[in-house]
């Protein structure tokens, strides 16, 4: 017969732990990928829409560590819920590293590098949208049901954007995909994230 070590609440922590530490992995490439710009700012041209992304992947990294509380009311916990929970954060750690790569040697400037890297980045963001509804769904069905229609109208017009950034190279459409997103981001949390429930 099996007993309980620990109830959900205290596995929580536990697993919150690992999540933070692949978190604050991205972070940190993030972080020290603006210092690098500030301390060698005409080592390699910036190009705005990049620095948009990085933008937005630090809001969507201190958001996720924000909207994963609600892992909390998990009841049980498997290995593999811990398993997706942590390759999430991983899949977000790949999208900090593609934003801030080892060495641009290779690369005239930002310009250049993100848009021979853009089939990973945005195969990678789009991944993230995917992955959003599974961790959603572990939360329970109330708790998706509390973001409505927008969340099912919202992920498939994302993943739809993140594709075509794949196949198109256009300024003009990935000055928009970004603008957008970012104000997507702010509003969502705004209207969805301001406490923790």
């Amino acid at each position: 017969m099996a007993t309980e070590i620990a109830s959900p609440h205290d596995v929580f922590p536990h697993i919150r732990i690992v999540m933070g530490m692949v978190i604050g992995l991205g972070v940190t490439r993030l972080l020290s990928g603006v210092a690098r710009l500030v301390q060698h700012p005409g080592q390699y041209k910036l190009y705005p829409v990049h620095l948009a992304w990085v933008g937005s992947m630090l809001l969507l990294l201190v958001h996720f560590w924000w909207w994963e509380f609600g892992l909390y009311t998990l009841a049980t916990w498997t290995f593999g819920k811990y398993l997706f929970i942590i390759f999430y954060a991983v899949t977000l750690f790949l999208l900090c590293a593609l934003l801030f790569p080892d060495s641009m040697l290779d690369y005239t400037s930002y310009e250049d590098y993100f848009y021979s890297r853009r089939a990973w980045f945005f195969g990678l963001l789009g991944t993230t949208y995917l992955l959003d509804v599974i961790d959603t769904l572990l939360k329970g069905k109330q708790h998706f049901a509390r973001y409505g229609h927008e969340y099912l109208i919202r992920t498939p017009v994302f993943v739809g954007l993140c594709i075509a950034a794949i196949l198109v190279r256009d300024r003009r459409f990935h000055v928009a995909f970004v603008a957008v997103t970012l104000i997507y981001q702010v509003s969502f949390i705004l209207r969805l994230f301001d406490t923790i429930v």
